[in-house]
């Protein structure tokens, strides 16, 4: 049977002579898998399968293996092919393409579905402590960072902090403005429609002053900042450090804690204060609208209200948490930075994993602080 002018095959009693000719490269790659395939769908039922590659003129990698494939089609059947006539400019080629993949992968053993689970736990806890510990260590380093600044405020440069708050303060106020204000407005609808059903609306300015001051802005900034410059320090640091940029810093004797590091956590820790600050307003602001508009209770009458039902301690308690988060967040994103390895992966993986981080300890650290404010009564 002739399948084609690059493979010929002929049955010759119970042999089977397979001629290969031409050029065998991947720019046939169409027209060769066809012939191939054609030629290993024969019937199989011969003693001996000959292929002779004397006419072969041209051969890559690509033709190497679809003759290797074909070797092995044969071989399927307990019928052992013979490669003959190859042109020892092409010895080492096939040799290669016959030398690979000759095993078949273990199989993965089964596991108990119960102890995978109790091992990945176990795993994941033990990051987390390693993730505690890495990050408690690079707290010191920063801490550290900031005596020799504090030692030698010429060599410090304060532009750095300004820069950064300006794109992590300044920048994010309209974002802040707008989630806090949409925030307000549907917490004060809803509270305005179920409230009704018991005729306590007034009750809705309670609930929005103490859930708005105490938790939502300050949350709602973290969140926002974890999303938004969190990521851009772990992308920035990380990219740094793929281009061994922190390495030449470490040559010419500059640290990249103190240069890098250091501005970055100041600028969160002085701006997220001043964002909860607007985040609230903003949120209250939304409220009040809402409840006048949906409520029917005029600003006189909310702002009254407002006044009755927080105390400066409910104002305090947000502005508390705050710079705390900010550090966390700015630990956390610094950290991950300078785990970036040398790919585009490893940058994706890590900043992908300091917002996830930073949302978790962010939620952890506002349920730490609620427990201690109640015991402390505040």
């Amino acid at each position: 049977m002739t399948a084609g002018p690059l493979l010929h095959s002929t049955r010759l009693g119970r042999s089977l002579v397979v001629e290969a000719g031409g050029t065998w490269t991947a720019a046939r790659a169409a027209e060769l898998e066809k012939l191939v395939e054609a030629v290993a769908a024969e019937p199989a039922d011969v003693d001996a399968v000959e292929i002779r590659v004397a006419g072969i003129a041209r051969l890559d990698t690509y033709g190497a293996w679809l003759i290797e494939r074909l070797r092995r089609a044969f071989g399927r059947g307990a019928v052992e092919a013979q490669v003959v006539g190859l042109d020892p400019r092409f010895d080492a080629l096939i040799g290669s393409m016959h030398a690979s993949n000759r095993h078949m992968p273990p199989a993965r053993p089964r596991r108990n579905r119960i102890l995978a689970f109790i091992e990945g736990t176990g795993k994941a806890v033990v990051g987390m402590g390693r993730d505690f510990v890495e990050m408690t260590a690079f707290l010191g380093e920063a801490a550290a960072a900031a005596a020799r600044a504090l030692r030698r405020p010429a060599q410090f440069r304060p532009i750095a902090i300004v820069h950064q708050i300006d794109r992590v303060g300044l920048g994010a106020v309209p974002i802040i403005v707008l989630i806090t204000f949409l925030i307000g407005a549907i917490v004060a609808q809803q509270g305005v429609f179920h409230f009704r059903k018991f005729g306590a609306e007034t009750y809705v300015v309670d609930m929005i002053g103490i859930l708005v001051l105490r938790e939502l802005a300050v949350l709602l900034v973290a969140i926002m900042l974890a999303g938004r410059s969190g990521s851009a320090y772990t992308a920035e640091l990380g990219s740094m450090k793929m281009r061994e940029e922190t390495d030449a810093m470490r040559v010419m004797g500059l640290d990249p804690i103190e240069v890098l590091v250091l501005p970055r956590l100041i600028a969160l820790v002085v701006a997220m204060p001043l964002l909860t600050f607007i985040g609230a307003m903003s949120a209250l602001t939304g409220g009040g609208l809402v409840a006048w508009l949906y409520g029917g209770m005029s600003p006189e009458i909310f702002l009254d209200r407002l006044r009755e039902a927080i105390t400066m301690s409910t104002f305090q308690v947000g502005l508390i948490k705050a710079p705390f988060m900010a550090l966390v967040i700015g630990l956390i994103a610094c950290v991950e930075g300078f785990r970036v390895q040398g790919s585009a992966e490893s940058l994706g993986r890590q900043t992908t994993a300091s917002v996830v981080k930073a949302i978790f300890m962010v939620i952890v650290l506002d349920g730490l602080f609620a427990m201690f404010f109640a015991a402390v009564d505040m």
